[in-house]
This record gives C-alpha cells, structure tokens and sequence, in this order.
C-alpha cells in the first residue's frame, strides 16, 4: 500500500488516504477551498505530494502541520495511515478553555443588541 519509491501522489488523494478526511471528494473540496496547503500555498487538489513535503490542514477549528514521510495511493488502516507522515501540529487547547467558552443555543436565531454588547465586553476583557 505505500509507496516506497517516492512516487509523486495527488494532494487530495494523500489525504484522503492518511484518514484526515472520509471521502476523497471531501479532501478535494478542502483543498479547492484553501483548507488544505502544501509546503505553506494553497493548490489544486491534483498538485503532487512526495516525501519531505510539508502539508497543512484546517478541519474542526484546530490546525494540522504534517511532513509527508511516505505517500499511499489508496486509503489504508489508522495504524498504517499514522507512519506515512509526522505530525508537528500544536497540541490542542485545554478542555478546560473550550468549555468555559460561552455559546449560542442552536437555532436561537441572530444575537440581540443587548447579546452582543454582552459578546463585545466579554472580548474586550479577554
């Protein structure tokens, strides 16, 4: 399943095939949408990943830096999925932090005034 030549393999294809991203049409939208760069611009989703690149990915609010270590054609198990790239990512924040965050009801409809001066003043103090 990898590659051990080094052989170049389209960006979106990489990966889907690492798991970041369920399907490969998924991974092809990011990329399209700038989610997705390689080695620090934003490409097209056929642009050619090899060993040594340096991928980044924007998915569910939280940043991943990886190297590509080796490159797969077809999607591949966790285990395997986790020795074809080095992740460089910042660890993720605190539980603590994310859950002290005030948030909206879903489906409560736009901020009143009084809402967002409430959201303007807690900002300010931050």
């Amino acid at each position: 399943m990898t590659d051990p030549s080094g052989m170049p393999v389209r960006l979106d294809a990489w990966v889907w095939s690492v798991r970041f991203f369920k399907t490969r049409s998924e991974a092809a939208e990011a990329v399209r949408a700038g989610h997705v760069k390689l080695n620090g611009s934003a490409t097209k989703p056929a642009q050619q990943v090899v060993p040594g690149d340096r991928v980044r990915i924007w998915k569910d609010h939280r940043e991943f830096d990886l190297e590509v270590l080796a490159t797969v054609r077809k999607r591949v198990g966790a285990p395997i999925a986790r020795r074809c790239y080095a992740d460089h990512s910042p660890p993720p924040p605190p539980k603590e932090i994310l859950a002290s965050m005030p948030q909206r009801d879903r489906g409560a409809g736009r901020p009143t005034k009084k809402d967002r001066r409430e959201l303007e003043r807690l900002r300010r103090r931050q």
